[in-house]
């Protein structure tokens, strides 16, 4: 009998599983290829934890899979003593992670350790803030970040905030998979948990002082204070979690003028009005760009549902249109903002870093050149860059991280928490657009302005999505087609370096020289080309997707769009 085949038999003959799950099951007896998506693989750890689809199955996110987890987790926190320290649980507005965040609290109350869980659904940034705040040995998230509907997750945070890197990571993954009975999965009842004091309720208080902590990294309130009433902002939550911080911070802050897409503005894990949460997809934005122009928005605001990515519309004065930002365009502007008026008030340190992650924009090294700034590259995800300021904190603050961001629409300003933040992302925008207006400039020209001074630096990414056994192996395939086969010219442009981060090996393809990544191994391989071009290629964590990446730099918008064709173009022929 194939594995599969058997791990299913398993399900339906296993007395810890409902009768109402093993119906589920039943009913897909005669469906062999959705026995086979169900049951071919565990769910594993991603670049973000578990995610996956909503069912039953060992490749399906359910209340077996996520208290394994949390199990295997608990065995791991006893190991490092870390009971009374206890656990912050967050969850989003999705299908089942109310559900999940309580049985998972309940899961680790079982086994004696303490839980903090938030009162109703809370952005991640805050839970990464909360971890912190509440001196926590670890803490949950239930999110699926801006997956569609049919998907929830699960990411797991250590002591300082960010998500679990090596070798926690690998450690907690080994005891996750040394529990192979659902029977060893410990369970208590709510109100026995209560009553000993190991199931505790958070809420307000945490937000309170989040909201503290975002209000210090404020460079310019001189600026907010003389444009809060001038200033329009349209903000969307796409319904998920950030409204109300987002609601509390802005009006805390001055801001007269914020619209909320009211259609969007409550949490909804059906996710009703969009195909897909994710602010990178300019669909998205319909109802918000209609609200904009209806009241005639300066910036256009869109959170995915667990609030710690941010997509952005800035208006154009010229033609009265609304552009798009992509994610290295906002990480671009805040970082010019944020470094340029540290420099004006006296406040930017000597010992200043930004971090970005390789795959995104050079136009960054080129800002942290120009203020004198150190800059950190590091592998794909927002722990790797959490692992680096812990690196600066470890070593006598050897660095202030000042920024840090990555090209998929997340950044974090300070170190107040320790993944990427789409509330602080938002609270910094509006307090930049407030800063340009005065000027009479918007976002727009303010990006206008930073091509001129640094060149018209421009990216783009693609994906192909290969669901499945079938898909991953196609996947496999392309991988080491690349690796094995090294382009060295591409677009008109040499290939200067070739990197593979899962042999953490550089060739420069000029000296002849291998260096090392320097980073942990990853199946990354980046192409650093002539003329400040580059491209690279991965398989994604959390999605059945290859992922291309690249980047030039032109002479105009035009120049920079017409390479920036040219070189996808070729991409997209080498891997056909």
């Amino acid at each position: 009998m194939e594995d599969y085949k058997l791990k299913y038999e398993n399900w339906l003959n296993d007395p810890y599983i409902s009768e109402k799950d093993k119906e589920e099951l039943r009913n897909i007896e005669n469906n062999e290829k959705e026995i086979e998506d169900r049951f071919y693989k565990d769910l594993e750890f991603g670049t973000a934890g578990l995610r996956g689809v909503l069912g039953i199955g060992t490749n399906r996110m359910n209340v077996y899979t996520v208290t394994k987890a949390t199990q295997g987790l608990a065995n791991y926190i006893i190991k490092k003593g870390g009971e009374q320290r206890g656990v912050a649980i967050a969850y989003d507005s999705r299908r089942m992670s109310q559900e999940f965040s309580e049985q998972v609290a309940l899961c680790l109350n079982a086994n004696g350790i303490k839980t903090y869980r938030f009162d109703s659904v809370r952005p991640t940034p805050e839970l990464s803030f909360a971890v912190r705040e509440l001196n926590c040995i670890s803490g949950i998230v239930i999110t699926a970040s801006h997956n569609p509907p049919e998907y929830n997750g699960y990411k797991v945070y250590w002591e300082d905030g960010a998500q679990i890197v090596e070798p926690t990571d690998k450690e907690i993954i080994s005891e996750v998979n040394s529990v192979t009975s659902f029977g060893e999965i410990k369970k208590m009842p709510k109100e026995e948990a209560v009553e000993k004091g190991l199931y505790n309720t958070i809420g307000e208080e945490i937000d309170k002082s989040y909201i503290g902590e975002l209000k210090k990294l404020v460079v310019n309130q001189d600026a907010i204070n003389k444009m809060q009433k001038d200033i329009k902002i349209v903000y969307t939550p796409l319904h998920g979690t950030g409204n109300k911080l987002v609601q509390s911070i802005l009006h805390e802050l001055g801001f007269e003028n914020v619209y909320v897409v009211p259609e969007q503005e409550k949490p909804d894990g059906e996710f009703p009005t969009v195909d897909y949460p994710n602010p990178e997809d300019p669909k998205a934005f319909k109802l918000a760009l209609e609200l904009a122009k209806e009241k005639n928005a300066d910036i256009v605001l869109a959170n995915d549902p667990d609030a710690d990515r941010l997509g952005v519309y800035v208006k154009d004065q010229k033609t009265n249109e609304y552009i798009g930002f992509n994610g290295n365009m906002t990480g671009n502007l805040i970082a010019e903002y944020i470094l340029s008026q540290k420099k004006i008030n006296g406040t930017l340190p000597e010992n200043g870093a930004i971090i970005k992650t390789i795959v995104s924009s050079n136009l960054t090294d080129a800002i942290a050149k120009a203020y004198n700034v150190k800059l950190f590259s590091t592998l794909t995800g927002f722990k790797n860059i959490a692992k680096i300021i812990r690196g600066f904190e470890e070593n006598n603050n050897e660095y202030v991280c000042l920024y840090s961001y990555e090209e998929s629409y997340g950044c974090i300003i300070g170190t107040h928490a320790r993944d990427k933040d789409g509330i602080v992302a938002v609270m910094t925008l509006c307090e930049a657009a407030c800063y340009y207006k005065e000027k009479n400039m918007t976002l727009w020209d303010a990006m206008l302005e930073m091509y001129e001074k640094y060149g018209y630096y421009k990216e783009k990414q693609f994906s192909i999505t290969l669901k499945g056994a079938e898909g991953a192996e196609k996947i496999k395939q392309m991988m080491e087609n690349m690796r094995n086969n090294p382009v060295t010219e591409i677009a008109g442009e040499k290939v200067k370096a070739f990197g593979d981060y899962q042999a953490q090996n550089i060739h420069n393809n000029e000296t002849g020289e291998d260096t090392s990544t320097g980073l942990p191994k990853s199946n990354v391989l980046y192409y650093d080309l002539t003329n400040d071009s580059w491209f690279c290629v991965r398989p994604s964590g959390t999605e059945p997707k290859i992922k291309f990446y690249m980047g030039v730099k032109g002479t105009s918008l035009e120049d920079a769009d017409r390479k920036l064709e040219q070189l996808e173009n070729a991409v997209r022929k080498i891997i056909e």
